[in-house]
């Protein structure tokens, strides 16, 4: 059909934001739904303790935490959690790193060229493929990444991880918490940013810690120099307070509360399942339209490790052709940030978490086709 036989779709998306990072607000937001009794106050008062705890308490339980399971908010986002995590934890057992994407590759970087660990095995694998797992070896550490943010691939589940293991398994799982099932008790370490899944702000990182991670951190000191918003322990004991609301460095009050509102949002759609259905939903409709049209495909090779939050996908296109059709859709403010990731294959990118509706996702898709054929007849 020709670019003449294709005028544009009349419905537009009501929300064009489908931004990998930072995400989608949640439906319904405004700044005015939040408290602001915190602003102003020391995070270590009172009240700015209690909402720094409950953020804490209330992401445990609309995950549905094993039991000693702790959660902190730490600085930097899911870059620092992680970062924190490897620095503090990382080198009395060798390391299996399993990386497909940009984010996997920047820890591999860490473990090889800044920390300069020896004993590091690498399982990498090209975007829109997954390593082999089952090079996992049970007597080392794991650290891999749950969900590719920048290849739209996903770990199907966690069945290569050992239930005897004797390493730790060191989880990003930051485009993954709040929209994928997580089975906790393979994860010893989790982390991830408000700025995903749940639309909050930047610069704040989730840490979720496992008693076995716990334990790591209290029996191991590592040789090298630990900045203090790194340090995890106090004379050799966990500083429980990171976990209990009294974070290493100054938080933004406001960003605490945005996550509370997030969180609670959460909790009035029916919790934890309800925000995977809704993301689950979003990515079907998108699952459909590849199946109709033969010139879009995901970048994910295998359909069961297709990603429900960052959803890539390849066009046959020429780069400068994708990157006509990403600003043509963002002119005529349809979506916005939806290019593939600098690193990735030339693409689109389409943030499909729960802060998005299934009615603003079915809206786009008209208008890719619209584009697509336009920037096709040149």
């Amino acid at each position: 059909m020709s670019a003449a036989n294709f005028p544009a779709p009349e419905v537009k998306p009501a929300n064009p934001n489908f931004s990998s990072g930072p995400c989608s607000k949640r439906p319904g937001y405004s700044l005015a739904n939040l408290r602001t009794e915190t602003l102003g106050r020391s995070h270590r008062s009172a009240l700015g303790a209690e909402a720094l705890r409950r953020a804490c308490e209330d992401t445990a339980r609309i995950l549905n935490l094993p039991e000693g399971y702790r959660v902190g908010i730490v600085p930097a986002s899911d870059t620092g959690a992680m970062e924190m995590t490897m620095w503090s934890m990382l080198g009395p057992r060798p390391v299996d790193i399993f990386a497909w994407e940009s984010f996997g590759k920047e820890w591999v970087n860490d473990v090889t060229k800044q920390l300069r660990l020896e004993n590091v095995s690498l399982y990498q694998a090209d975007y829109g493929k997954l390593p082999d797992f089952e090079q996992a070896d049970a007597s080392h550490d794991i650290i891999f990444t749950w969900n590719g943010t920048t290849s739209g691939v996903k770990v199907v589940d966690a069945d290569w991880i050992s239930d005897n293991r004797q390493g730790i398994t060191i989880c990003d799982a930051t485009s993954a918490v709040f929209a994928m099932e997580m089975p906790w008790e393979k994860l010893d370490v989790v982390t991830f940013s408000w700025q995903k899944v749940l639309g909050g702000e930047g610069a704040h990182g989730v840490l979720i810690l496992s008693p076995r991670a716990v334990e790591r951190l209290e029996s191991y000191t590592p040789p090298w120099p630990m900045p203090k918003i790194f340090r995890l322990t106090k004379g050799g004991n966990l500083n429980e307070g990171i976990f209990q609301g009294s974070t290493i460095n100054t938080p933004s009050m406001l960003c605490v509360e945005d996550y509370l509102d997030a969180l609670g949002w959460v909790e009035s759609l029916g919790g934890l399942k309800a925000c995977i259905a809704k993301s689950q939903a979003n990515l079907d409709v998108i699952q459909r339209f590849v199946e109709n049209h033969d010139w879009i495909q995901f970048l994910a090779e295998t359909e069961d490790t297709v990603s429900n939050t960052s959803v890539c996908l390849t066009l046959d296109l020429e780069a400068d052709q994708v990157k006509q059709i990403v600003k043509l859709l963002e002119q005529e403010k349809v979506a916005y940030d939806i290019g593939s990731y600098r690193d990735a294959p030339p693409g689109l990118r389409i943030w499909c978490g729960s802060t998005v509706e299934e009615s603003d996702v079915q809206a786009l898709m008209p208008w890719i086709e619209w584009a697509y054929q336009k920037v096709k007849a040149g």
